[in-house]
Parts: C-alpha cells; structure tokens; sequence
C-alpha cells in the first residue's frame, strides 16, 4: 500500500514539473480547396473550386464564386484534380497475397488475431490509396473479425475507408475449402449451408451479428483444379434472397458458370462477382433484371502469374482470353459494372491495379473506370452520401495529378486524401 502511494505521489509531481499537456489544435471547422480541376463523379470541370464544411461538402463550383468563410483553411492544390473517395468494390482486408502464403495457410494456419493485425495495416493502406469506401465480401475463415474491423475504424481508433461488410459468406455443404483427405473435416473458409431451414437460419444469424450485405457461393468446384458447377438449387437460392431482403440486406453472388449466373439472377440477388464464363445470353438476362457484373479481373490476372505465367512474354492463358470475351459481352449487353478488384488475392493498397486492366486491357475507357469507381460503385451499392463532389454529401475526397479522365495512372499517384472532413493525407505525407 505504501509503495502505490508512493508511485502515486511521484507521478503527480512529475506531472506537475512537466505541466499541464499541450492543447491539441482543433481541425479548421471549414476548408476551402482550390485544385486545377474537380471531376465531380460525372465530368471534369477546370477552375473548380469545393467548399467543405464539418463532414460534408458545403458548396461546389467556378472558384471565383466560392469564398471561404471566416475561420476556414484555404487548401491550393495546384496541378491536381480533386475527385470523390474512390470504392472499391470487392475486397477481403483479412486475406494477404496467395504468392506469400496460400489460401489454405491463411485460413487453416493463421490466428484470427495474427489476421485481424494484418487487417489493421490493410485497411491503413486502402485509405492511403485513395480508397475512402471499400465492399468487404467475406473474412475467409476469420469469422465476424469483419465486424470488429469496421467499428474500430468507425470509432476512430484505427484508419481505414467505410467498409460494407459481408461477414462468413455461405456455401453449399461440402462445396468449398479448405480439403485436405476426406476423412479430416478442417475449418472451412465460410459458412455451410444445406435447405432452405439451415439458409434462413444461417442469413438471419449474419445479418443479427453486423453483415451488411449477404455473399452467397452460387457455384464452385468441388475438387481442387476441377470445373466449378452449380451448388445451390434455384429454390435455395430464391429463399436465400428473400430471406435477406426481408431483413432489409441485399446479396451478392460468387459465380462464374452461365447457370450459376442464371439461377443467381432469377433470385435477385444485386450483383455478380468474377462472371468468368459468362454468355451473351445470361448477359441479356441480367440486364432485364438490373443484376451488375463485378469481374475482378486483376484477381485472375494475378493467380496465374503467381503459378508461373510470364505476362508479355508467354502466350495469354484461356482464362484470361475467357474474361475478356465475359467482360466484352457484358458490356455489349448494356450490364452495369461494379469496379472491384478482389484485392486481398494481391497486395491491400494497389486496388487501382484493376482500374488499369481495365482500360489497357479489357477496352474501358478512363472516364468509364473513373465514373464506376465512383458515383456507379455508389449507387450500385446504395451508397447515396457519397461518390460524387456536391453539397451535402460526405467529404470523402481525393487528389491526384494530372487529368485521370484521361490518363487512368494518375489514380496511383494519390497526393491527398479526405475523409469526413478530416485530411488523412496531406501534400507532404
């Protein structure tokens, strides 16, 4: 007892040798930023100018006719456009590249909180990368890890974009992995499901535990290097849905086979992730009911170079070839594109890699990454306070030089970052 008054009595004298601590400097309630141009999710507009209040943006235009009010940060950001916080539209932050440790490691061999920490430094770079929102499909083995994630960055004690949460993801029993003999049952990556009692049950269980959206595996293979085949009957699937609707969630489909798509469409579910094999037909289909295509293609691209294909220099693999012809068809079809890399197959911070497939691989335009990125991701994803520079919607912005209208590289060379108001990324960081 001595010995704590002791210590007590000594901290309060060298606290009070030391004084009281220093003021912390509050944020500028009100910013004033004045780039060379602001793409406002739509259209680039030079000599822009945007105003932003507390956590929103207060006023956009010609910047002769924006004046800061008293108290407010005048911010010049010559030479860069400033543009929405870019989305990323599929991401797994508790999965690191499989070219420094497999799947099957991460999920089998991995603690939860090993993962958890190195989720910590990939949400960190996603929001240094200009990444301010980010769709997070499924924790891979990681449980609700997902859900503590996305309220350590909502309660400011780590950075990170807004995050979209999916949970565990289901699966049909027996349909995904790990595998390892058939007499070992290991921990699989998701959430098995059988009928349509154990799907209620099972979405009913994400959704209470904080999903926001709910991932379904409409197909997979059920050996490893074998073909994927559909899982889910159409009634599973159409139960799977309106159950999740129900509870005001939507639901998004793994699925890369035409009838998988098919019966994922029919459903109602919202979007597509990969659609590798994907048909003019099916295409048609999703177009009548309103179903996006998120094609993930930089995750394809790099799978198979981790297993040995030397790009620009071997002949392009069939399932490169594949996408292509998928994703043309697709947009051919008039098929809304959510712009998502699946980054967590390769590294957390280099989400723009997919951006640039598809403009110098797959035929997009900048512009059309630039708008799906931004103002598409958020009304694909209903996501209505965000994804474009006007009054009243969050301050989610970012810089980068140059036009990225044109030249879809300037998106890697991120400047500065806003988030709500607060500067994440400053010129000098």
């Amino acid at each position: 007892m001595i010995h704590r008054l002791l210590a007590r009595c000594l901290l309060g004298g060298l606290c009070l040798l030391a004084g009281p601590a220093p003021a912390q400097s509050a944020p500028p309630a009100a910013w004033l930023l004045q780039p060379a141009a602001v793409f406002d999710g739509q259209a680039l507009h030079p000599g822009w100018a945007v105003l932003v209040e507390g956590s929103r943006i207060k006023a956009v235009g010609p910047a002769a006719q924006l004046s800061a009010p008293a108290g407010a940060q005048v911010l010049p950001l010559p030479g860069l456009t400033l543009l929405p916080g870019l989305i990323e539209g599929h991401s797994h932050l508790l999965l690191h590249p499989y070219n420094e440790t497999s799947w099957d490691d991460q999920v089998l061999r991995e603690s939860q909180a090993l993962r958890v920490a190195r989720a910590t430094e990939h949400a960190r770079r996603t929001l240094q990368a200009g990444f301010t929102t980010a769709r997070d499909l499924g924790t891979e083995g990681a449980d609700y890890a997902d859900v503590g994630l996305k309220q350590a960055i909502e309660q400011g004690i780590i950075p990170g974009p807004r995050l979209l949460i999916a949970t565990r993801a289901l699966v049909a029993t027996g349909c995904y992995g790990p595998k390892l003999s058939p007499e070992v049952a290991v921990p699989q990556g998701a959430q098995e499901v059988s009928g349509v009692d154990e799907i209620i049950r099972a979405v009913r269980e994400q959704v209470g535990r904080g999903a926001d959206v709910v991932k379904v595996y409409a197909d997979y293979r059920l050996s490893a290097g074998g073909p994927a085949v559909p899982t889910f009957s159409q009634d599973e699937l159409s139960v799977l849905v309106a159950t999740a609707r129900g509870l005001g969630r939507p639901v998004v489909a793994h699925a890369s086979t035409p009838e998988g798509m098919r019966r994922a469409t029919l459903a109602g579910v919202e979007t597509i992730e990969h659609g590798d094999q994907g048909t003019a037909e099916v295409f048609r289909l999703m177009k009548q009911r309103g179903v996006a295509l998120c094609p993930t293609v930089a995750a394809g691209d790099a799978i198979l170079q981790y297993r040995g294909w030397r790009k620009g220099q071997d002949a392009e693999p069939e399932r490169i070839s594949q996408k292509k012809a998928s994703v043309a068809a697709a947009h051919k079809a008039g098929v809304s594109l959510v712009v998502g890399g699946d980054v967590g197959v390769f590294p957390h911070g280099d989400n723009v890699r997919e951006l640039e497939l598809l403009v110098r691989e797959y035929g997009l335009t900048p512009l059309e990454v630039l708008r799906g990125a931004t103002s598409g991701n958020a009304r694909l994803l209903h996501l209505p306070d965000r994804g474009q520079v006007q009054p009243g919607l969050l301050a989610d912005l970012v810089a980068v030089p140059g036009d990225p209208t044109q030249d879809v590289g300037a998106l890697r060379r991120v400047q500065w970052v806003m988030k709500g108001g607060v500067v994440i990324k400053g010129l000098r960081d």
